[in-house]
Parts: structure tokens; sequence; C-alpha cells
């Protein structure tokens, strides 16, 4: 006999739309028409088979899952698009119908995994063995093999007698390609991307030429779409996002006493909140995840508004500005001309009222290089 296929995963296909719902049917057909048995095993301890992954777990041959896993919520969910009622409806009549047909086919509970798909219910290992979802519990591979050796399973060209003991057993994992593919595809990871974007556009906006924030900006951007292309994305939630950005912004040149911020505020939590619209918690942000991003976020413009107003109030330092408003000392009496002592120079000087020698002036004009002064009050 050929030897034993061992999936050892925790079965990460958490959502699908029509695309990824034919590769999990793909790969369901593979199993059933494999030559090879096929055993999942959901594990290590934290693992989880869901959406997908619980069609592709109960199709095995033989289902196991570690300590500390759990198997469920397969309704199905649309991705990058929106479903309207009937669609929906449809939708989950179909995944529901195919689930129950795979379930009876291996000996399953049926009612549970329709269950599983009508209203998203999910199981640790210990009630999944007792409802019959799954065949066996596991802490390894190594005790799978040897729990599993001597059992006869069904396949398509008639029933086989596994014999697992001794086998080699070869791990093979994802491609690093796969991994990197599927962390930025997580919902948390793409809603930083796109703040981290947002971050650096701003950031080479306001400083021309730095070059790094820009670039690291777009690309982190162009990620976070891509990872958007995957995710069941509400884009009223990117443009509440876009209008806290756009309010963080104005705050610098319109004087409105915190509202624009806090206006700010408001629209980034709760564009964060609905930006995945979706009732399955595969896809839900975090609220440990929102909250630090809200208030770094607000933080962050918070300060680089306060410095921006400091710099645009502060009083020149060289040039004609830095002279207006400067203290002297008239040094002959003025009135249509004389002289003024300013910064340790002599300055000609004139004045629309008559100043003696010796009095304390102010400088209101400088114009060709002579200075408009009045009596220091």
């Amino acid at each position: 006999m050929k030897p034993l296929l061992v999936i050892d995963s925790s079965c990460k296909i958490n959502y699908y739309h029509s695309g990824l719902d034919a590769s999990m049917r793909s790969i369901v057909q593979k199993i059933k028409a494999s030559k090879v048995p096929i055993v999942i095993f959901v594990s290590p301890e934290g693992a989880r088979a869901a959406s997908a992954g619980v069609f592709i777990t109960i199709s095995a041959h033989i289902a196991a899952m570690a300590p500390g896993t759990n198997i469920g919520a397969a309704h199905p969910v649309a991705v990058g698009e929106k479903m309207d009622e009937t669609t929906s409806k449809k939708a989950e009549n179909d995944a529901a119908a195919y689930m129950k047909s795979i379930a009876e086919s291996r000996g399953k509970n049926a009612e549970w995994a329709e269950k599983a798909v009508r209203e998203s219910v999910s199981i640790t290992e210990n009630e999944a063995l007792k409802l019959n979802v799954i065949d066996l519990i596991a802490p390894d591979v190594e005790t799978l093999l040897r729990e599993i050796d001597g059992k006869t399973v069904a396949m398509s060209d008639g029933s086989r007698t596994i014999k697992s003991l001794g086998q080699h057993v070869k791990h093979k994992d994802r491609s690093a390609r796969l991994k990197i593919l599927d962390f930025i595809s997580d919902p948390s990871v793409a809603y930083i991307l796109m703040m981290l974007g947002f971050y650096g556009i701003f950031f080479e906006m306001t400083n021309p030429g730095a070059l790094f924030p820009g670039i690291f900006g777009a690309i982190s951007l162009i990620l976070a779409f891509y990872s958007f292309q995957t995710l069941p994305v509400n884009y009223a939630g990117i443009l509440l996002i876009l209008l806290a950005i756009i309010l963080f912004l104005l705050e610098i040149k319109i004087t409105s006493y915190g509202m624009l911020t806090i206006g700010g505020i408001i629209s980034m939590l709760i564009g964060s909140i609905m930006l995945f619209e979706t009732a399955s918690p595969l896809f839900r942000l975090s609220m440990k995840v929102i909250l630090p991003s809200v208030i770094i976020t607000a933080l962050f413009f918070s300060l680089t508004i306060s410095l921006a107003l400091k710099a645009y109030k502060r009083k020149p330092v060289t040039g004609k500005e830095e002279m207006v408003g400067s203290e002297g000392e008239a040094r002959t009496d003025i009135h249509q001309k004389g002289q003024v002592f300013i910064h340790g120079e002599l300055w000609g000087a004139w004045s629309d009222e008559p100043i003696s020698k010796g009095e304390r002036v102010m400088v209101d004009k400088v114009e060709d290089l002579k200075l408009k002064v009045r009596k220091k009050i």
C-alpha cells in the first residue's frame, strides 16, 4: 500500500468567495478521489479549522484534533464584495448542502456540520469527538500514527487498512511566499499597514524630498490594498478613516479649538470598527488593535500640528521681518530723519512724531535700509 498522507495543519483557510470556494471544493474532491488515506490533523494547541477548513477536515478519511484546538464557523463570507440578501441565502444553502453531503459520506454528524454553516457554531476538540465530528484526539503526530494503525477506511476504489507504524514522516511546510501573503492578509495586519501608509505619505508631504517616508508609505498602502482584495472590506469604513486624516490636517489651518481633532478621533474610531463588514469573528478587528491605533494617530497629529503652529508663530530671527518690533535707542533727534542704535548697529530712521535723542524706540517698518520707528510706550 502507498504511504499514508497526514496533513498536519491548522486548516487556516478562514474565508472564501467564488474563487476560494472553488479551491476548497477542488481540495475536497481530490481528497475523496485519493488512492492514499488522507488524515487531517488540526494542530498544534491553539490552532483551528475554520470556514473552508471545516469542509476539508470533515472530508478526510480520518479527522483528528490536538488538545486546545477548535473547529467550526463555516458560514460563507463574501471577500472583496458585498452579497445581497438573495445571493447570501443562495450561498448559505449551497454551502450547507455541500457540507451535509461531505459529512454523510464520511459517517460524521451531518446535523452539526450543517449548523457550522448556517449558524457559524464552533466547538472544542472534546465536543467534536463527542458529537462525532472527528475521529480522535491526539497530542502530536507520533501519537496519531499509533492511534490510527490498523483502522479501516473507505476509499474511492474500496476499503483500506491503515498501517501507519514504522512509516517515514516527512514534514512539508508552506513556502516563504505563502507565509508572507498569509501574514499580510490578516485583518489586523492589513489595518496596521494602511495606517502606516497614511503616516508615511503624510511625512513625505510635510517634508518633501525625505523620500524614505514616502516610499515606505506607498509600499504599505499597496500591501494594505492587496490585503483588502481578500477581505470583506466596508469602503465606508475606509472613507471615514480618510475623513479623520483630513480633519487632523485641517486643524493646522482652521482654529476649531480642538473640534476638528475630536471629530477626527470619532471618525477614525467608527471607521476602524466598521472597516470589515462581516458577522464572522475571523474578520473582526480587536479593540486592542483599534484603540492604540486611534490614540497613537491622534497624538501623532496633535504633536505634529502643535509643532507646526509653534514654528508658524515663532518670530523670524533674520531679515527685515526680524527687525520689526525690535527695540533700540535714538542716537539723534528723529522726525523726518535721524539715527537709531539697534542690535549693535547704527540705522538711518524716520518717524511720524518727534523723538528726542536718547529715547527708547520700537521699529514698525523696514524700507530701503531705513527704519520707521516710534517712541516706546
